[in-house]
């Protein structure tokens, strides 16, 4: 048995570009399964799970529409005690 943990990945990562080397995104997700890592947490996967913002109903009025949203989240797992 394993108790998970779950940490949403922000939806952008800033960097300045006269330090860009391609690699930030891993780099972001290698910093954070590490720090997890060290309180015990394992690396397990990352997801993409769909959200779907509905309008309320001043916004309905108006003419907004129900707008979609990929969000990606890492799992992370450790036996449970």
């Amino acid at each position: 048995m394993y108790t998970y943990k779950m940490q949403q990945v922000p939806p952008n990562i800033s960097i300045e570009s006269k330090g860009q080397k391609g690699n930030e995104a891993a780099s972001y997700l290698e910093t954070v399964v590490n720090e997890q890592a060290r309180d015990g947490w394992e690396f397990h996967r990352v997801d993409p799970i769909g959200v779907q913002v509905r309008p309320g109903c001043l916004a309905s009025l108006f003419g907004h529409k129900t707008e979609q949203s990929t969000y990606y989240v890492i799992t992370f797992r450790r036996l449970a005690e």
